[in-house]
This record gives structure tokens, C-alpha cells and sequence, in this order.
């Protein structure tokens, strides 16, 4: 695997040398580039791609003067070839900010090294290795007090609660506030179907398909879930479908 080149943005100096000497300690990141606000690291962008050497991903602090990170993260996501995202901040409440960008993680302050290690593999995995059958995406939700990020390809089903959804994995449940039909949205190109007014399931973890007396469930693990009527038939044809193309000749 190539060496990441990264840019490294802090408004304030010492919070960037220590987040710079920690980047150039990882043996994944070849180069690391440094700018104290957002206007600096647009013009460092700007010129890493003139000279075609663009940067792999930004380490991007939060609350700076002038231009502050989620403006930023905004304006990078609108690149043709965006570079990857990471957040490093002393501030909790701009996680959803964070999965509206598609950050690929969301580092608190004081930066553990371990932390850092793991967003740094996130980084990597997802330069290195396209995604098969449609994107995937990530979610922040807090556990004990740090904020992780769940992977849409983690998530079995979804299900809504008010304005707040829980996503069902298979090492538990995370209840997030997005509104269920945000993540239908979203998550449309990673083969998950709204299939009621309160679920949206992963397709390729359905194992079974009830219809009984005009009443429809799917199974996904040990749990069963209700299908609208009005969306049966989308269901049942998409199943038909990939039975089909799943069969040996």
C-alpha cells in the first residue's frame, strides 16, 4: 500500500505539532502537511492537486477562527475527488455534523494514540479498497462517553423511534437521533428497503419471507419484522431476483 499524504489543520499551534508528530510516528502516512486555518489548507489543497500529488486526507479541527471545520469539511466533500475526513476536536455535539460529511472518523481531544491509529486505518481501508456492491457510510453514537462510528455494512435493520433510530447490529443496539427516513435515504445505494413505516432492513441479511393470510414478515437473525402492503410486492420481487442471480447454472 502507498504512503497516505496528509494535511493536518489546527487553529492552535500546540494542538498541531502534537498532532503532527503523532501522524509522522504512523509507518501508513508518508507526508504530512500542516496549515492553522481553513483558508491555508484550501490553498494547500488547491496546489497539491495542481502539482498531482493531491492530499489523501484532511485531520481537520473543528472551532478555528475565519473558516471554521465543518464549513471546511462541506466545502472539501464537494471536491470531484474529495480527500477523506477526520475530525479532531475537544467538542462532542458536532458528531451529526460529522456523518452528514461523511467523515471517515471523529477524534475528541486530547487525541489518544490508539484512537488516532484507528481513524488513520479507516483512512487507509478506504482509499485502498472500493467498496463492492454500493457505499457504505458511518454513523457516529457514544459509548460511555466516546464517540464511535458504526458502518452501514455493520447494521442488519433499523428501526425508528420518534425522531431518533436504533440500529440493530450483531453486538447490539446504537439509538441515534436521525430521523429513519434520513438513513432510507442515505442508505439507499448499500441495499437497505424501507419496509415499513418503522423498519428499514438490509436486504442481503434477510433469511426468510412470510406471507400469511395477506400479512408479510421477514426474518432477519431471530427477529421478525413487518412489510408494509405497499411494500410486498417491491420486496418480494427484489428477493426473486436475487435468488435467481444467486442460482448455478
Amino acid at each position: 500500500m502507498a504512503q497516505l499524504r496528509v494535511l493536518a489543520v489546527d487553529d492552535e499551534l500546540p494542538a498541531l505539532e502534537d498532532l503532527s508528530y503523532l501522524l509522522r510516528a504512523d509507518p501508513r502516512i508518508g507526508e504530512v502537511a500542516t496549515a492553522r486555518d481553513g483558508a491555508a489548507a484550501l490553498r494547500l489543497l488547491d496546489r497539491a492537486i495542481a502539482d498531482g500529488r493531491p492530499i489523501d486526507a484532511v485531520f481537520l479541527d473543528i472551532r478555528m477562527r475565519g473558516l471554521d471545520g465543518v464549513v471546511l469539511g462541506r466545502l472539501l466533500s464537494q471536491f470531484a475527488n474529495p480527500p477523506r475526513v477526520v475530525f479532531v476536536t475537544a467538542y462532542e455535539e458536532h458528531a451529526v455534523d460529522a456523518f452528514e460529511i461523511k467523515a471517515e472518523d471523529y477524534l475528541l481531544k486530547p487525541v489518544r494514540p490508539e484512537r488516532l491509529a484507528e481513524a488513520i486505518r479507516r483512512v487507509a481501508v478506504s482509499a485502498d479498497v472500493p467498496v463492492e456492491g454500493g457505499e457504505t457510510d458511518t454513523i457516529p453514537v457514544e459509548l460511555g462517553g466516546v464517540t464511535r462510528f458504526v458502518s452501514s455494512a455493520d447494521v442488519i435493520y433499523v428501526e425508528a423511534q420518534g425522531d431518533y433510530a436504533r440500529l440493530h447490529t450483531a453486538g447490539g443496539s446504537h439509538l441515534v437521533r436521525i430521523p429513519l427516513a434520513t438513513l432510507e435515504e442515505r442508505w439507499a445505494s448499500a441495499g437497505f428497503m424501507r419496509v415499513h413505516r418503522s423498519h428499514l432492513v438490509a436486504v442481503k441479511h434477510i433469511e426468510e419471507l412470510h406471507i400469511d393470510s395477506g400479512k408479510c414478515t421477514v426474518r432477519v437473525g431471530d427477529t421478525e419484522i413487518p412489510v408494509s402492503r405497499r411494500h410486498t410486492r417491491e420486496l418480494r420481487d427484489l428477493l426473486v431476483r436475487r435468488a435467481r442471480k444467486g442460482r448455478p447454472d
